[in-house]
């Protein structure tokens, strides 16, 4: 008898990481990741312009709406990029069976990125495809007609994916220099979404001292809206907190912080020479700048080539929450609260809040005491309290005038007096009848100041008349006396 012993035969499992490139801006960026030579990775360009696809560097390419565009563009118009998408779903479904992660990299603005990625989005994200979107928003420069698309095309692709990522080409500014070209800025720009895909990747496929699963990625890019990659790498003595620090201060990103965000995925890679100190350091820092309930899940690979180097990968997601994920309902949910609280304010009965305020004030110095029936407060005896209290009834009476029209009582009226007085104290007054009772009683106030200050100007003016007649009389004399006396010298 013979027995047969077999080692029974062995699957590499590892999770299938896609990239697919829609449009013009998303092809150039696959034809750049491609050059930098990233592993373990598969790409996929999807455009309705064929000369485009021709010049990439991929080998797996579909031609999106070649019924509807024929080959030519989709000519800035979204509406044309989605019935290309929707044309060729089909094929591009084939290419990515059995992804478990997809990354969908457009350019928002144009027709055929911002029209397609959507609708391919969508369908991944259907098929339980973990689905990524990574764009870019227009130049100011490129006008507000762009940028409007733009805009309305993310918060649709916001819609159809578990994570969105999205760099603003003007943001390029703050890198770029004078000497710097327009194709190397766009491979800065097209480095985030490398850096992002390969911390990704490395943490899954790369050997390392913790490694993690697709499921732990999973975890903390389900579902969670607007998210941020960054990637820093150092050498020398401060190493670990300068990589750590440049990781999550990446200034190509949307205005995005990772105080935040509810999760964050951290992958350090160093040499043979990584320790535990720098490990804990790096690990620390970006807890610090986080939330102190993020979920935060790092691992740590080694690469002999990073030797005296670390470099850090950082992926936060979650980052806004609801809020920022759809401002429009926001908005409403605003505008509802507010109405409500109108509403609710004008329920409230002024005399009961008065009341309970009256209340309030006089339970910490008068006791109650209740008589048939009756609740009345009793003085403690303390002068102070007993002036707050009439200050404080002062300011109740002044409120309840605000709100009520009291009569004053009349000494010595018959019933039928009281009868009249009281029906036109109901009747609603004319505001132009008020207005000129205003301005007769205004004008009769301004004629008696004005008599009074005239009689003040008569009798000044007698006065100083008088004054006049009298220096006149005196100088008078004084000449008759003058030549009295010459005459009599004579």
């Amino acid at each position: 008898m013979s027995i047969n012993v077999s080692v029974p035969p062995t699957h590499e499992l590892k999770p299938r990481i896609t990239v697919i490139g829609v449009g013009g801006a998303g092809c150039n960026a696959v034809n750049n990741m491609i050059s930098s030579h990233l592993e373990g990775v598969e790409f996929i360009v999807s455009n309705t312009d064929a000369q485009s696809i021709a010049n990439s560097m991929t080998e797996i390419r579909v031609q999106l709406g070649a019924n509807v565009t024929q080959g030519l563009g989709a000519g800035a118009r979204p509406d044309v990029g989605r019935a290309a998408a929707d044309e060729s779903i089909d094929q591009v479904l084939e290419h990515i069976e059995g992804t478990h992660m997809l990354f969908v990299t457009a350019g928002m603005g144009g027709g055929t990125g911002t029209g397609a990625a959507p609708v391919i989005a969508a369908a991944a994200k259907e098929r339980g495809i973990l689905t990524v979107g990574v764009v870019t928003k227009p130049f100011h420069f490129e006008g507000s007609h762009r940028m409007k698309i733009a805009e309305k095309g993310i918060l649709e692709l916001e819609d159809t994916v578990n994570t969105l990522i999205v760099i603003p080409n003007q943001n390029l500014f703050k890198i770029a220099n004078a000497q710097t070209t327009f194709a190397d800025a766009f491979k800065m720009a097209d480095k985030v979404l490398y850096s992002g895909v390969r911390g990704v990747t490395d943490l899954m496929v790369m050997p390392g001292l913790i490694n993690l699963d697709f499921a732990d990625v999973r975890s903390v890019m389900i579902d969670v809206g607007k998210a941020m990659m960054g990637t820093g790498e150092a050498e020398g003595e401060n190493r670990a907190l300068d990589a750590a620090a440049a990781s999550i201060a990446n200034p190509l990103l949307d205005d995005v912080s990772l105080a935040g965000a509810r999760g964050v995925l951290v992958n350090i890679t160093g040499g043979p020479d990584l320790t535990l100190f720098e490990v804990d350091e790096i690990v620390d820092h970006i807890r610090q700048q986080s939330d102190a309930e993020v979920n935060l899940i790092f691992g740590a690979t080694t690469d002999e080539d990073m030797t005296n180097n670390i470099r850090v990968s950082v992926v936060a997601t979650g980052i806004g929450g609801e809020a920022e994920k759809n401002p429009v309902e926001n908005m409403l949910s605003s505008i509802n609260t507010l109405e409500n609280i109108t509403e609710n304010a004008s329920k409230i009965d002024t005399d009961d809040a008065l009341e309970d305020l009256e209340k309030e004030n006089f339970s910490s110095f008068k006791t109650p005491v209740k008589e048939d029936g009756k609740e009345s407060y009793e003085d403690t005896g303390d002068t102070s309290l007993l002036e707050k209290e009439q200050s404080i009834n002062v300011k109740i009476d002044e409120n309840k005038m605000e709100n009520e029209f009291i009569p004053p009582e009349p000494e010595k009226v018959d019933n039928e007096s009281l009868v009249a007085q009281t029906s036109m104290s109901n009747q609603k007054v004319d505001p132009f009848k008020e207005a000129e009772l205003l301005n007769a009683s205004s004008k009769t106030d301004y004629s008696i100041e004005e008599k009074a200050t005239k009689e003040l100007d008569t009798k000044k003016e007698v006065k100083e008349e008088a004054q006049e007649e009298a220096q006149e009389e005196a100088q008078e004399e004084a000449q008759e006396e003058a030549q009295e006396e010459a005459q009599e010298e004579a």
